[in-house]
């Protein structure tokens, strides 16, 4: 699915994390960060069309993949975007990049909302993919939101609840959550679903992603609330599937224009995984807007 693609670890900021990476010297550096429950193999229709005008870096997320699975605590603060985010900003650093660009989809769009407000001078502008803001998401939640997102609140119980539960099937578990979400089909290709199953077989992946949830609706929101009346100052870019449960439920556009001071977007023709079954119209979206947006680059190590 990578091919050309270099794959190695790299240690980030209390978790070394699995990398695949491509793309020109010299050219600008793009990370782009994979959903729940996947792996950076969500990329493999999109890094290769992209790593023709970028050094593109693809990591697994702390808790997820090949990636290092740090024990949690009581605050979930282990799993908080916070701290994803800061393995990805020292993943960066190590790779000779101070400044760059970010795409990222559902989980990773939430460490890359969090990247922003942290390390707003690393973030140079960012695409994100099928999310509103979490706090705001949780805020507004709707019968209608909660029956289709239901895994938001089974994950979030407390241990080992949910990992039971999980972990007696784990790939059906898999299958089911996914395949609904794409509408009772499966979009993915063979290479890409047989990493995803393998990696969620892990008990500790199981475990880990549960927390990163667990993080979303407690210590994630606090950094949220701390940080009131912040807004991200670089450009934006929202990207929604139009037959998914954001255009449905949410207004996407205006959410985000209360997190973030520079905003635009759109619906396309695709259910969650849209990285997966447009990855053209993606690649587009994403070249169109980061070279539009060139000039905040100016500053990238």
């Amino acid at each position: 699915m990578f091919k050309e693609f270099v794959e190695e670890r790299i240690e980030g900021d209390g978790a070394t994390l699995f990398v695949r990476r491509a793309g020109p010297a010299g050219a600008p550096p793009l990370v782009l960060l994979h959903g729940y429950p996947q792996t950076s193999a969500m990329w493999h229709g999109v890094a290769p069309i992209l790593a023709r005008s970028y050094q593109i870096i693809c990591p697994d997320l702390r808790g997820y993949g090949r990636s290092d699975k740090p024990v949690s605590n009581a605050s979930h603060e282990p799993y908080s975007k916070r701290a994803m985010a800061n393995d990805i900003v020292a993943v960066m650093r190590r790779l000779g990049h101070e400044r760059f660009l970010v795409g990222a989809h559902d989980r990773g769009a939430r460490v890359a909302h969090r990247m922003g407000l942290d390390h707003p001078d690393c973030v140079a502008a960012m695409t994100l993919l099928d999310i509103a803001p979490t706090r705001e998401m949780y805020a507004n939640t709707s019968v209608e939101f909660a029956r289709a997102y239901w895994h938001w609140f089974f994950l979030i119980q407390p241990h080992p609840l949910p990992e039971q539960m999980i972990g007696a099937d784990a790939q059906e578990f898999w299958k089911l959550k996914c395949f609904n979400q794409a509408k009772g089909k499966n979009p993915f290709v063979p290479e890409a679903l047989t990493e995803y199953l393998s990696a969620f077989a892990d008990p500790l992946t199981i475990h880990a992603s549960c927390e990163d949830y667990r993080a979303a609706a407690t210590i994630d929101i606090e950094h949220d609330n701390a940080d009131e009346g912040k807004k991200l100052d670089m450009p934006i870019l929202a990207l929604w599937a139009k037959r998914g449960v954001i255009a449905k439920c949410f207004d996407a556009l205006g959410l985000w224009r209360q997190r973030a001071m520079q905003v635009e977007g759109e619906a396309l023709d695709a259910t969650h995984y849209m990285a997966e079954e447009i990855p053209n119209d993606i690649a587009a979206c994403m070249s169109e807007f980061f070279a539009r947006h060139a000039r905040h680059m100016e500053a990238t190590g």
